[in-house]
């Protein structure tokens, strides 16, 4: 699979753009899931990924090992992510609404709830991780930070959701309304 991604990218940079759509749908999901670890509404997410395909596609020739691709698509995404949230907190919201995404598997619902209780650079450390098996060190890279931090906000991430977990489970058993 590796070979065909690094394939596709080379084709892309040539100008084949269902190559680069090709790439763009294999990652949608990944991109969604990251995208939603930053922000909290649907439509932002939708508009960073937008803008982060738009980056992508515009400068794809100048990403100068192909074999990195996920990693620099991921980049690009989690600087646009920033990007959002800095503009963001310069909007003062008339009313704030709590946008629910709309999944149907209750599972996914779950873990959604519980990964919004967790700080944002936990949230990306273990949505990289856990939900789209990085590597510590390809997480580092991504997020440009040192392979001991990665390890450091993942324990603490783990320990933050031991405590949101015991939490919702002491409520359940007792049937506390959340």
């Amino acid at each position: 699979m590796r070979q065909e991604i690094v394939s596709k990218v080379k084709q892309a940079q040539k100008g084949n753009k269902e190559a680069f759509c090709w790439l763009i749908k294999h990652y949608e999901q990944t991109l969604y899931r990251i995208a939603k670890s930053y922000l909290k509404s649907d439509a932002d997410c939708a508009d960073v990924i937008q803008e982060t395909i738009l980056m992508a596609y515009q400068n794809l020739k100048s990403l100068r090992q192909p074999e990195y691709f996920y990693t620099w698509l991921v980049r690009i995404e989690i600087n646009e992510c920033h990007r959002s949230l800095k503009q963001k907190k310069k909007i003062i919201p008339v009313q704030t609404l709590k946008d629910k995404p709309h999944i149907d598997n209750y599972e996914q619902l779950e873990l959604q709830e519980i990964l919004e209780q967790l700080d944002e650079d936990l949230r990306i450390i273990v949505t990289l991780y856990y939900q789209e098996d990085c590597s510590i060190k390809e997480i580092a890279e991504m997020l440009d930070i040192p392979i001991g931090t990665v390890k450091s906000r993942l324990f603490r991430a783990r320990t933050q959701l031991i405590k949101v977990m015991n939490k919702s489970n002491a409520r359940c058993a007792s049937n506390e309304p959340f």
